[in-house]
């Protein structure tokens, strides 16, 4: 039998060090190995750290009392989702010592930022300079300068500085398409204001969306340690190339627990690229509401797989209403590209510049379809208020989903923009039959199920026994102003 040895691989752009044992030999054979390749791995993290430090900035912003209080918490960053955190508002504090400044109170933030350019411009996050009434950035080399921002985009998170100063440090971006899950990578910045922290870790995951941060969401997941006053920094890979801007963490302290997010340095370049050319940015628009696919409701469309973005609805006037597309429709890949689901078709579409021809790939009736339109122009999102309609009483029990269900009010249909007649809405739901599991909620309208429209609660059971029949329900639900699909096995 061979003897135990040590065994070295090497991959590009550093080392990692493999313990190969056998079943039987000694350990005399293990002689100078291990020190050398650990060396290796050691300088090529302290290349990376002495490469790109110097181009990574703290920057600090003053903002009035006023200004933070408008805020909130941090809209629209992190609403409503107490585990997500940025790692920037907890050091925006009062300034409690000395004389009150004119004007009303302060408050600070130190975040980070990196250098992209010799002649000043710099990358951070757009929730780190949003209201700042003063940006201050401060050099690796002790310099101080007086920052102003260039563009600033909220819905992606990104933002660009400019600094009056030339000859600067750089640091170039990767490619983020390249990162594969396990790769070595660094994160530098200003974590609780200790200036240019390193930390290492690996990439968790990519293209990690559905965390309800920012609008486009196609996050690089770390755990490389990354604490408030990280955001905006970034993130490198063991060639030292930003490959992501850190933005966020999952955290039930407030601190690092091992989950990190980037935004991929992909994304950042094309919005930054928008940024410098038309100083906001255009994105491209379907006109329609989408929704993942699940193992139900793929298999009551009659697919096999869970790929694609179901059309939950069309908007009137829209370039996919004139382009043909219905609401039940799958879009299964964007110009050819495959859609894995519906924060990816999001992306996608709003990488295209508006005007631009789209072929759309659709499976419509158990076969798939091409559809060719012209994309639209995304504009600023506008938040309607909607009010919950009073629980009447009475109701009809639904056996079946274990949902109580009632005719739709005049008042409380006009209220959703229907008509009286247009659905049935759930009145209660119990917590351990079928509907529970689908989702479903007090307040729901129900418009079809399984693709026929509903109107009244006899019409409804009927609808619904039938679909026990078949083992497979699938309703189409109102709940406020959207249309959703949910589905669910009979067993």
């Amino acid at each position: 039998m061979t003897q135990g040895r040590f065994t070295k691989v090497l991959t590009p752009g550093f080392a990692v060090l493999a313990i190969v044992i056998l079943a039987t030999g000694s350990p005399s054979s293990a002689k100078a190995d291990p020190p050398s390749v650990l060396q290796q791995l050691n300088n090529a993290f302290v290349q990376v750290a002495e490469k790109v430090t110097p181009s990574v900035v703290n920057i600090s912003a003053t903002k009035k009392e006023s200004a933070m209080s408008s805020m909130g918490d941090m809209e629209p960053f992190f609403k409503g989702n107490p585990n997500f955190k940025d790692f920037y508002d907890e050091f925006f504090k009062p300034h409690k010592k000395g004389p009150k400044p004119e004007g009303g109170p302060r408050h600070y933030g130190k975040a980070s930022g990196v250098i992209v350019s010799p002649d000043g411009y710099i990358l951070t996050n757009s929730h780190v300079v949003k209201d700042a009434e003063e940006i201050k950035v401060n050099l690796f080399d002790k310099r101080s300068f007086t920052a102003k921002v260039i563009g600033s985009d909220a819905e992606s998170d990104i933002a660009v500085v400019k600094i009056d100063a030339t000859n600067l440090p750089v640091s170039k971006l990767g490619d983020s398409s390249k990162l594969h899950v396990g790769e070595i990578v660094l994160a530098v910045g200003n974590p609780f204001g200790l200036s240019r922290t390193v930390t290492s870790g690996i990439i968790s995951a990519t293209g990690r969306s559905g965390v309800g941060i920012i609008d486009y969401e196609d996050f690089i997941q770390t755990d490389a340690a990354i604490n408030p006053g990280n955001s905006g920094g970034p993130l490198v890979n063991i060639n030292g190339d930003v490959i992501g801007i850190n933005t966020a963490i999952a955290t039930g302290s407030g601190g690092y627990q091992g989950v990190g997010f980037a935004i991929p340095s992909n994304a950042a370049q094309v919005i930054m690229d928008d940024l410098l050319k038309e100083g906001k940015v255009r994105r491209g628009l379907l006109g329609v509401n989408i929704q993942d696919v699940n193992d139900s409701l793929a298999k009551s469309f009659g697919r096999t797989d869970t790929e694609g973005a179901l059309v939950s609805q069309v908007i009137e006037g829209s370039p996919a209403e004139k382009a043909g597309v219905k609401s039940g429709d799958i879009i299964v890949k964007f110009n050819g590209q495959p859609v894995s689901g519906a924060a990816n078709l999001k992306n996608l579409v709003g990488r295209e510049k508006p005007g631009s021809a789209a072929k759309l790939t659709i499976w419509r009736d158990k076969k798939t379809i091409d559809v060719s339109m012209n994309i639209g122009e995304r504009n600023q999102k506008t938040m309607a208020s909607t009010t919950q309609p009073a629980t009447p009483s009475g109701g009809e029990l639904s056996n079946e989903l274990g949902i109580e269900i009632e005719k739709l009010p005049a008042a409380a249909a006009e209220q959703m923009g229907l008509k009286e007649g247009e659905g049935v809405r759930i009145k209660e739901v119990n917590s351990e039959g079928v509907g529970s599991r689908m989702g479903l909620k007090s307040g729901d309208v129900i418009r079809e199920v399984d693709d026929k429209p509903v109107t009244d609660v006899t019409e409804f059971q009927a609808a619904v026994k039938n679909a026990a029949n078949n083992k497979l329900i699938r309703l189409k639900l109102q709940r406020g102003p959207a249309l959703l699909y949910v589905a669910s096995s009979l067993d």
